[in-house]
Parts: C-alpha cells; sequence; structure tokens
C-alpha cells in the first residue's frame, strides 16, 4: 500500500517530471517532515551540505521568480544573487511560490512547475558527490548529482552562498 505522502498530486507530479526526464532514482518518504536542511540530513544520515534547498526569490522591479538551489550549509547572499538577478530581489511569499512552482513552502521540488522557472544553481552543491532536493511535499526527497540538478533544472551554477554558521 503506497503511503498518502508518496501518492500525493504534488509528489506523484515531481515522479512524473523524473521520469520523463529520465531520472529513475526513487522519492524517498522521511519519517517526519523536513522543515530545515539540519534536520533533513539527520532523518538521510548525510551532511547538511548534501541538502539541496530550492529558495524561491521575487525580483523586485519585474516581480518574476526566480529559483535558487542552494547547500543547506550555506545561507545565500542577497546582494550577491541581486547582482545575478540583475535587479533586487527578496524572499517569495508562500501565495507567490504556490502559484509559480506548484507546491507549497517546504516541499518545493526543483522540477515539475507550471512553468520553466530561471533557476541558479549553488556551486558549493558541485563539491557533494551526491545531493538530495524535496520531492514535492516536505517529508519528500529525491538523491540526484549536482550535473543532473543542473540538467534536470537547466539551471546556471553561480556562488551563491555563505557558510550558514557565518
Amino acid at each position: 500500500m503506497t503511503s498518502p505522502v508518496l501518492s500525493s498530486p504534488s509528489v506523484a507530479r515531481v515522479r512524473a517530471a523524473l521520469a520523463a526526464a529520465g531520472h529513475d532514482r526513487p522519492i524517498v518518504e522521511l519519517a517526519a517532515a523536513a522543515r530545515s536542511a539540519k534536520a533533513a540530513a539527520e532523518f538521510l544520515g548525510c551532511s547538511v551540505a548534501q541538502i539541496a534547498n530550492s529558495l524561491v526569490f521575487r525580483g523586485q522591479r519585474s516581480g518574476a521568480p526566480l529559483l535558487v538551489m542552494a547547500s543547506g550549509a550555506h545561507r545565500v547572499d542577497t546582494a550577491r544573487l541581486a547582482a545575478l538577478a540583475g535587479e533586487p530581489v527578496e524572499m517569495a511569499r508562500a501565495p507567490f511560490v504556490r502559484e509559480h512552482t506548484g507546491f507549497a513552502i517546504g516541499g518545493v521540488a526543483p522540477i515539475g512547475h507550471p512553468a520553466p522557472l530561471t533557476t541558479l544553481i549553488d556551486l558549493a552543491l558541485a563539491r557533494q558527490a551526491r545531493i538530495w532536493a524535496a520531492a514535492g511535499h516536505p517529508n519528500t526527497v529525491f538523491e540526484l548529482s549536482f550535473e543532473t540538478l543542473q540538467r534536470l533544472t537547466r539551471g546556471t551554477p553561480a556562488e551563491l552562498g555563505q557558510s550558514a554558521s557565518a
């Protein structure tokens, strides 16, 4: 019997997008919601640096969404992000995130959005042999490599962060 979480429409959308892209790694259901990179790493038994946080920003002038895939060990340097985006940016509010990604905050996957999003990927993730990203629900993740994340999202690698302990 499939769990209600794994059969949710959001997770099904991610599963379909992964299958369409030829990515055959399973979606993993965590024991509880991973509300932080630290919690996800503890559930998975991996380093916080291996968690690919999906963060949605909004361009302050254009109103355009910007998906940032950041290492869980980093905070996004918003000044650096604004320079890359060509405009000031702000963290998007929940309704904006759901409108542009189709997911609730906490379960935003890097793929499966209603329309493609401009995506930047933290180069810190490239130092990890394997990384984990949200799969449409706060209790779900899937494993992939930096190269696969870049291919799936058509994202641009960039230096985006600073140590979360900074």
